[in-house]
């Protein structure tokens, strides 16, 4: 599909067409199946875009993000899209739609995995199997945390520290298994160990791949600034505002 099709979609929309123009628009409708279903889309598309950007404010910001991506990617001037008409601005986002250029809901989340960055494990803890001790380090370097967790389990029956348990709830989260890593985080939080800013990460970035985004953002806010990786917490601060 070409974007003159949208213009014209949006023309017979808006009464822009003549007469002739319309009765042959329409005779196109009946008699293309094709046409006539991408008509249907751009309607539905139309409508809500119209509700979405009905306020001023709000679609300054829309037009802003247009006109940078219209430049990019269709070589238009940005006076050109600028002095185009408002609804223009519909249509225009609907062929950027179309082609994947640009998201409807243009509110961008930040994603779990661009912040996902577990360090690697190097134990030096006694009074356990070095062998088990190994074996779980091995397995969460290597990215198999299904297999480090029981053995993280049978570590912590012998030597419940700071250090096996943040491991531990790492593991737990990257299976998704948000309660117990949550559990196992905020036991850290509320101790002194040097694991205590990394267990608050960690546990805001357990909300943020639930898509809990208030809460990742609450928790984000009680880290200090002397954690070692608090310019992450800023950029995903940023990301949620």
């Amino acid at each position: 599909m070409n974007e003159e099709r949208y213009i014209l979609f949006d023309q017979y929309l808006q009464g822009e067409l003549t007469v002739d123009e319309k009765n042959n628009f329409e005779k196109q409708l009946s008699e293309d199946a094709t046409l006539a279903s991408e008509f249907e889309s751009f309607k539905e598309m139309h409508f809500q875009l119209e509700n979405k950007f009905g306020k001023e404010q709000e679609r300054a910001a829309f037009e802003e993000n247009l006109t940078r991506i219209s430049d990019k990617y269709f070589n238009k001037k940005k006076q050109k899209v600028v002095s185009l008409k408002p609804w223009y601005f519909a249509v225009a986002a609907s062929v950027i739609i179309m082609f994947g250029l640009f998201f409807f809901d243009y509110k961008h989340y930040p994603n779990f995995e661009d912040y996902n960055h577990p360090e690697s494990a190097y134990f030096t803890e006694r009074g356990v199997s070095e062998e088990t001790l190994k074996k779980a380090e091995n397995d969460f370097n290597g990215k198999r945390y299904e297999k480090a967790i029981p053995l993280f389990e049978s570590i912590l029956k012998e030597n419940n520290s700071p250090e096996i348990k943040y491991f531990y709830g790492v593991s737990l989260l990257q299976v998704n298994k948000y309660v117990k890593a949550e559990t196992i985080f905020k036991e850290l939080e509320a101790g002194n160990s040097v694991f205590k800013e990394k267990a608050k990460w960690n546990l805001a970035l357990s909300k943020l791949k639930q898509g809990k985004y208030a809460e990742c953002k609450a928790i984000l806010e009680t880290i200090s600034q002397d954690y070692e990786d608090y310019d992450e917490v800023e950029h995903l601060l940023e990301e949620l505002e």
